[in-house]
């Protein structure tokens, strides 16, 4: 198999670091992108060709997408949309720029990175497209209402794509994890403490058992997995013949995806509040 070439944002850590690493010893050409640029350096230290990437800055996007073309000669097998947060918080205390601002990093940017990567696809007649989601892309659970629905429009807009995509050999897949180890509590608790007034929140309650789950060390609920797990599905989704449209991670993925089958609204959304 030739060398294949694969841009993955969102590698400083996690998922998107893990999936950098052990795509590169298969072989891959990783160009790894990082929104810091004390990132970007020192995963070039380590080794990887990188480039700035800031899903919330449509200048920084273009910029990247320019600095990939000339490293590549415009080749691109594959796109791993990594790069996301999870803003924690009640709907009702949401502002519509703390909203916003989930949205450009987790849907917007994504989007516009995609759309500046198809055309090389299609160009060279084919191309993989993996985003990683979540199983609240389809499964809402409370206090995350911000995430949740950045989740669900990115899984609408990448079904929708999939559609008009047919026939040329460009294949998208959702990765839905559930839960993983990883940077994403500690990241959401500082962004919790950075937009969210729990002293005037009617949720005042909730929030303060929140902050103990945020603050936790090692895995907050059982069946986590580590990121190690997500990257082996992106492996398969770039080397099978038949890449799966979804690919579940986890249990709760799993478990979820069923009873949201099998499941009257009523019995999911009492299972979704104690969860």
């Amino acid at each position: 198999m030739t060398t294949q070439t694969i841009l993955i944002t969102g590698c400083s850590t996690g998922i998107g670091y893990r999936a950098a690493v052990m795509l590169k010893q298969r072989d891959y050409r990783v160009i790894a992108s990082a929104r810091k640029t004390e990132d970007v350096t020192r995963l070039i230290d380590e080794g990887f060709e990188a480039v700035q990437l800031d899903l919330a800055d449509s200048d920084s996007i273009q910029n990247a997408v320019k600095q990939v073309i000339a490293l590549t000669d415009g080749k691109i097998d594959g796109l791993f949309n990594n790069g996301a947060f999870g803003q924690p918080g009640a709907v009702e205390d949401l502002t519509r720029d703390v909203l916003r601002e989930q949205f450009e990093t987790n849907l917007f940017g994504t989007h516009e990175l995609t759309n500046l990567i198809i055309p090389l696809m299609r160009a060279q007649g084919n191309g993989r497209i993996i985003y990683n989601s979540s199983v609240l892309g389809f499964i809402a659970m409370t206090y995350r209402g911000a995430y949740n629905a950045s989740k669900f429009a990115l899984e609408g807009l990448v079904d929708t794509l999939r559609l008009e995509l047919h026939g040329t050999n460009i294949h998208l897949s959702l990765i839905e994890p559930g839960p993983i180890s990883s940077d994403f509590r500690k990241n959401a608790f500082a962004l919790y403490q950075k937009n969210i007034d729990p002293a005037n929140s009617p949720h005042q309650q909730t929030y303060q058992n929140m902050e103990v789950r945020l603050q936790k060390k090692g895995p907050a609920v059982p069946f986590t997995l580590p990121a190690d797990a997500v990257v082996q599905k992106v492996i398969h989704a770039m080397e099978s013949k038949r890449p799966k449209i979804r690919y579940y991670v986890t249990f709760p993925t799993y478990l979820f995806g069923y009873l949201k089958r099998v499941l009257p609204t009523v019995l999911l959304d009492y299972l979704a509040r104690k969860v």
